[in-house]
C-alpha cells in the first residue's frame, strides 16, 4: 500500500548525520539526493527527509500510496480533485525520480503532501 514516506525536519544536516548512523545498521543509505529532498533506502529510496520551510507551525508529512498502473494515478488525481483537494502536481513522468515514475501529488484536507505513485511502464 505505502510506496514510500516523507518527512520533514528542523536541521536537515544534523538528521541526515543521524539517519545515516541508525539506517546503515539496516541495511539502508542514501540513495538520492535533491536540494528539497533526500531519500534513503536498501533497493529504492523509500524514506525521504526535507527541510521544514519558513516559520511553519506544523510539520507537513508526504505519503505516497502505490497505484497498479497510470490510470490508477489519474482517477486518483480525478477524485482528489472532485474531494476539493489542492493539486500540487497534477499526473505525469518525474524522469529526474527514474525513466517510468508517474506520479500526482494532492493536498489532504490537513495539508499533507499525498501522492499516487505507478513505477511501471506505460
Amino acid at each position: 500500500m505505502l510506496d514510500h514516506l516523507g518527512i520533514q525536519v528542523r536541521d536537515l544536516p544534523a538528521s541526515l548525520a543521524f539517519y545515516d548512523a541508525v539506517l546503515a545498521p539496516l541495511g539502508a543509505r542514501r540513495m538520492m539526493e535533491f536540494p528539497e529532498a533526500v531519500g534513503y533506502g536498501s533497493s529504492a529510496p523509500d524514506f525521504w527527509l526535507s527541510p521544514l520551510s519558513g516559520e511553519a507551525q506544523g510539520v507537513e508529512s508526504h505519503i505516497a500510496f502505490t497505484a497498479p498502473d497510470r490510470a490508477a494515478v489519474q482517477a486518483f488525481h480525478d477524485a482528489a480533485v472532485a474531494a476539493g483537494a489542492e493539486v500540487l502536481h497534477g499526473p505525469k513522468l518525474w524522469p529526474e525520480y527514474h525513466a517510468t515514475y508517474f506520479g500526482a501529488f494532492v493536498r489532504d484536507p490537513d495539508g499533507n503532501n499525498v501522492e499516487a505513485v505507478c513505477h511501471k511502464p506505460e
